[in-house]
């Protein structure tokens, strides 16, 4: 019968200081040591953390202070520029002052220059395109005279008084550098004339009354205005409601011309607004146009008629509605 081996009996080591009884075993010191390793590498990490955030806050911190010196930076900029653009417009604005007033300089110097130098001194006075008022007239009418310097008058004043005569309508005066100064007129024609006092009053297209003479001129009379003669006064105009009959005396007349038989017309009557009259002295003639209607046609008519009674004395009727199948005729005046 075998024998059992003998337990190895467990060996505890101890180790001994300073050759005192033995402190712990081999193990428990081994143990204890990498505890205190392990706590150290734990002690480590956590040194190593704190480490890797202070270099993040530092970072962030870093980052933050970048951003706001550049903020500040910017802000600067700004400032700056916004300096520099108000001290530009104050410099421009200076210089504009400066030329302003060296410009202003120039020209008060050169208005005292023109207004005082006898070099524009006005030599000669041309009146253009008068007919009927003679230059003498438009001249005194300027009171613009020789020696006189051709800027110290005002061209507006002196056209007014120039229109103060009737047949002058419109006035353009041009200075001429250095000494000469022309005056341009647009004059009004007579075209009808009205019997005032035994007199003759001429007046134009636009109801002025431009002259009132003893001497009659080869012009169509009107008779039948409401104008008072008190009221016919050169420079004037004749009345409302007569102006309101002159654009159908203008129309008569227009058909007249476009008839031909303008240079045969002596008179136009127009007393009765319900029939016109018109005289023709020559061809011995009074012509009832009735209304101022349907003209043209009732000029066909009457233009036939003249031909055909040449020499006859009496009156031509063609005051009747054409469209309703009146027939203009002809009645020779009973002697």
């Amino acid at each position: 019968m075998k024998q059992k081996a003998p337990k190895e009996q467990e060996v505890n080591l101890y180790y001994f200081d300073n050759g005192q009884e033995p402190k712990e075993t081999i193990d428990e010191m081994m143990k204890r040591k990498k505890i205190k390793e392990r706590e150290k590498r734990i002690e480590q990490r956590k040194k190593e953390d704190v480490e890797d955030q202070f270099d993040f806050d530092t970072e962030t911190v870093i980052g933050m202070t970048n951003k706001n010196k550049i903020k500040q930076q910017e802000h600067k900029k700004k400032e700056f520029e916004k300096q520099q653009r108000k001290r530009n417009k104050t410099i421009k604005r200076i210089k504009r002052i400066t030329k302003m007033i060296i410009l202003l300089g120039i020209i008060i110097g050169a208005i005292v220059f023109a207004t005082c130098s006898p070099i524009f001194n006005i030599q000669t006075i041309e009146v253009l395109n008068n007919k009927r008022v003679p230059a003498e007239t438009v001249i005194s009418l300027s009171e613009i005279s020789k020696n006189e310097n051709i800027f110290r008058f005002i061209a507006t004043k002196t056209i007014n008084k120039i229109k103060q005569n009737a047949y002058i309508e419109d006035v353009k005066i041009k200075r001429v550098i250095p000494n000469k100064i022309q005056i341009e007129v647009t004059e009004r024609e007579p075209k009808y004339s009205i019997p005032v006092l035994g007199e003759f009053g001429y007046i134009s297209t636009q109801g002025y009354i431009l002259e009132i003479s003893q001497n009659e001129l080869n012009l169509p009379v009107i008779y039948g205005m409401q104008t008072k003669e008190e009221d016919i006064v050169a420079g004037k105009r004749i009345n409302e409601e007569d102006l309101k009959e002159l654009e159908t005396i203008l129309k008569i007349t227009s058909a007249i011309e476009d008839a031909g038989l303008y240079n045969k017309l002596t008179n136009i009557d127009i007393s009765n607004k319900n029939d016109y009259s018109i005289y023709m002295q020559e061809e011995k003639k009074i012509i009832h146009l009735g209304d101022a209607s349907n003209l043209s046609n009732k000029m066909l008519y009457i233009v036939t008629i003249i031909e055909q009674e040449k020499e006859r004395e009496g009156d031509i009727f063609a005051n009747g509605d054409l469209n309703s199948n009146f027939k203009v005729y002809f009645r020779e005046k009973l002697t």
